[in-house]
């Protein structure tokens, strides 16, 4: 079977915002919860496994890893959702319905990987 297009959005989707974590990394910096050790080796880490997941995506071999993985990942970054509903400063000057929209968003796009999901 041939992959659908949406399969390659999703994985540049990934491998886009894994880049972004090495562009712009006090972005993300600002959004670490206190309690995680290590922020920027977090967040760099972070970046690459959203990349290297990007690219497993793309190949039948190790498709369903990768979306395991991303489920998985997905579910994780919850924690910083919640978080920067926590406060002002942890919001990050993201105003608070958007804060809020993100976590049925995050619950979609765990939906949107399993999608591709091959039994």
């Amino acid at each position: 079977m041939e992959n659908p297009w949406h399969l390659y959005v999703m994985a540049g989707m990934y491998m886009i915002a894994g880049v972004a974590h090495f562009v712009y990394p006090k972005a993300y910096l600002r959004i670490m919860p206190r309690y995680l050790p290590n922020h920027k080796l977090l967040v760099l880490l972070s970046g690459l496994v959203e990349i290297v997941l990007g690219i497993a995506l793309c190949f039948e071999q190790t498709r369903n890893l990768s979306i395991y993985a991303i489920i998985a990942m997905l579910l994780v970054f919850l924690l910083v959702h919640f978080y920067m509903l926590s406060g002002e400063k942890e919001s990050a000057g993201i105003p608070k319905w958007i804060l809020l929209l993100r976590i049925p968003l995050q619950f979609g796009l765990m939906y949107w990987a399993y999608f591709y999901l091959s039994s």
